[in-house]
């Protein structure tokens, strides 16, 4: 069994205070109603304005502050244009639509028809195509671009200049992270193509980072390529797994961007689903995940981790997000993560995240609404 010892307190994901700031400044400028979506995550964007702007704040907070303003954004009756839709209710019946496919190719073909049945309705929509006796594929991404005057494309934004680079490359990268968190294993790119033009070095090295591979702006279409043995993947996630993963999509897809995504993503899924049921063996995750128990093991030795780094880590983000969202108490924390006593819970995390709960808590509460 490969163990990992931690030398130093759990990485934490976070997302930078000037993330948080743009956001708030972007549900202002569509005309939403502010109050009721800050709302949803307890945090005052005054307090944050004063924070440095590279300051990490929770990953959680800002998936649930994304989330919800996709939510009302729905709610004007305008195609979403940024991240293939992202939290939206057709984005989570699409991925609904397709769980239950065996492979990934048959995932791909399953959204392809969903998409192009509600293009009128969504404005973008995915096509895979299969090219016979090619050993490559593409997945086409095709966005409707919205006019600069538009509702969600509003004048002295920051990005209203190259929105219709934004709205199609981040519709690829969504697909791309997607896939992997499907298959439990990244989608290795051989090539993407985005129909806009390049923006900036900053932009190029962020897209360049997550996919791997060669980017061309300005190109005659909008896509992603990678070898036809790829469509072949086994998708390793359930009905359950699916509703956690939607439940934290923009956590999800943010912790994609930076550990690139994994069978261990599949197995963390799988515990938070089953944690109120209690923590499940190794051997029921193999069975979950349709692998004997010596390939998982082959396949987190690979990702140089252990089941049991894999859970502590599950325990950790789901300490943090009760602590922060549903103002839990120590004790009933510790007995729903499976610890015998509330002392036990305290010092793991404080081996996690280098703080204890009430503290760790009482820094995060600073930075919320007084």
């Amino acid at each position: 069994m490969n163990i990992i010892r931690r030398t130093q307190p759990m990485s934490e994901i976070t997302v930078s205070a000037k993330k948080f700031l743009r956001l708030f400044d972007y549900i202002e400028r569509i005309g939403l109603d502010v109050e009721e979506i800050i709302a949803t995550v307890n945090l005052d964007p005054q307090r944050i304005s004063r924070l440095d702007a590279e300051k990490g704040l929770p990953a959680q907070q800002y998936s649930r502050l994304y989330k919800a303003t996709v939510l009302q954004m729905q709610k004007l009756g305008h195609p979403l244009p940024w991240a293939a839709g992202i939290g939206s209710e057709a984005f989570e019946l699409m991925c609904h639509c397709i769980i239950g496919s065996r492979t990934l190719g048959d995932a791909l073909r399953m959204a392809t028809r969903f998409d192009s049945l509600l293009y009128p309705l969504l404005g973008y929509n995915i096509r895979l195509l299969e090219e016979e006796g090619s050993e490559c594929v593409k997945l086409s991404y095709k966005v409707v671009t919205q006019d600069s005057d538009s509702r969600f494309v509003p004048q002295q934004w920051d990005r209203a200049g190259y929105q219709e680079t934004v709205a199609k490359a981040s519709g690829l990268l969504v697909w791309h992270a997607f896939c992997g968190w499907l298959t439990g294993l990244p989608l290795e790119a051989d090539e993407v193509k985005v129909a806009a033009p390049y923006v900036n070095e900053a932009y190029y090295e962020g897209l360049a980072k997550a996919f791997h591979c060669p980017i061309y702006f300005d190109a005659c279409e909008n896509t992603l390529s990678f070898s036809r043995e790829q469509l072949t993947r086994r998708i390793v996630h359930t009905v359950d797994s699916l509703d956690e993963f939607l439940n934290n999509l923009v956590y999800q897809l943010i912790a994609s961007e930076k550990e690139p995504a994994s069978t261990s993503a599949a197995i963390k899924s799988l515990v938070s689903i089953d944690l109120p049921k209690g923590m499940p063996s190794f051997t029921q995750i193999a069975s979950h995940l349709h692998m004997s128990e010596s390939s998982l093991r082959r396949r987190l030795q690979k990702e140089t981790t252990s089941y049991q780094a894999l859970k502590d880590e599950v325990r950790c983000n789901v300490a943090i997000d009760k602590l922060l969202n549903e103002n839990a108490k120590v004790a009933d924390l510790a007995e729903y993560l499976g610890f015998t006593e509330p002392s036990s819970f305290v010092r793991s995390f404080k081996g996690w995240t280098g703080q204890t709960p009430k503290a760790y808590r009482e820094s995060i509460r600073l930075l919320g609404r007084s």
